[in-house]
């Protein structure tokens, strides 16, 4: 794994006598996007907050951009940036008006940061506009532009989506997309939308009755995922593949390749122009509702933003 930017380790949330979290270790590395998912009353609403120091844990450590929650908690809280439920502003003021009350918190956001997190986001058209004239997709955009405005390692989101239309889900998702390619921001997504953690997310981890039970890879070993393919003749692809340095199992009459997600379009084109019948090409993806009703014994993702 790249370089952790976020580290818990063996970590227990006990309230009363109900443990809420216990042994939870995880990392996630720098320029990750990692889905977190559980069904409701699972905890993932409880480790948010103990990673942003909403709440104390009772055992273990929390290391973020290498800075320990416990004996550095200045420099660890300074390394992220978080949307936790809806985000809050001030409705009878501007967008860009909040952005300069929240810049004042940290040291050294000038006006030209607030003004390129805005053309990041695409808040040109709207940023003097009063808040309470935003819709729900407008402040979400407005709460990750307050978010990122200190340039943190770590963007912690809990349910972002929640109330979007599947237009404001996309548009959200390309956001979050550039932010991680232009920043190298790592960011931990919370959420019940198991189609938008397939869509965005490198890994999933997935958390049931206050233990991590899976942390899937969702691109695969460097980014590569596994195509069936029936090619004709069989016997004559096989060495084609072979000539030109393909990994392949032959199973039958087909061939099962791993290869990165891009090239799967060129390696067609190419077989077809060799003179091969492509009749078929299969992703051999197990899909994440797959994934998450094994691990949560058929639990039901979280679609609420209550604390659990």
């Amino acid at each position: 794994m790249q370089s952790a930017v976020l580290k818990v380790e063996k970590v227990d949330k006990e309230i009363g006598r109900h443990m809420i979290l216990q042994d939870i270790s995880m990392e996630i590395g720098q320029g990750e996007i990692v889905g977190l998912l559980g069904p409701n009353g699972s905890g993932k609403t409880t480790l948010i907050k103990l990673i942003v120091g909403l709440m104390k844990k009772n055992k273990g450590r929390i290391m973020i951009n290498g800075y320990s929650q416990d004996d550095e908690c200045q420099k660890s809280m300074a390394s992220i940036g978080a949307i936790i439920e809806n985000p809050e502003f001030y409705s009878y003021l501007t967008g860009f008006e909040n952005l300069e009350l929240y810049a004042v918190m940290h040291d050294g956001i000038s006006e030209k940061r607030i003004c390129e997190v805005v053309e990041r986001l695409r808040l040109e058209n709207a940023i003097h506009q009063k808040v309470k004239t935003y819709s729900l997709g407008m402040k979400q955009k407005l709460g990750i532009a307050q978010a990122i405005l200190h340039q943190p390692n770590l963007l912690i989101l809990d349910e972002p989506l929640n109330g979007l239309d599947p237009s404001g889900m996309k548009e959200f998702r390309e956001h979050l997309q550039t932010l991680v390619q232009e920043e190298g921001t790592s960011v931990l997504f919370a959420t019940h939308l198991l189609h938008e953690v397939e869509e965005l997310c490198d890994r999933m981890i997935i958390i049931q009755k206050g233990q991590i039970k899976a942390d899937v890879n969702l691109r695969g070993i460097g980014g590569q995922e596994q195509v069936l393919m029936n090619i004709q003749p069989v016997e004559k692809a096989a060495s084609w593949l072979d000539e030109h340095g393909y990994t392949y199992e032959q199973n039958g009459q087909r061939v099962m390749l791993q290869l990165n997600k891009d090239r799967v379009p060129e390696l067609n084109k190419q077989l077809v122009l060799a003179g091969f019948d492509v009749l078929e090409m299969t992703p051999q993806k197990r899909s994440i509702e797959e994934a998450f009703m094994k691990w949560t014994e058929g639990g039901t993702a979280d679609a609420s933003t209550h604390q659990e």
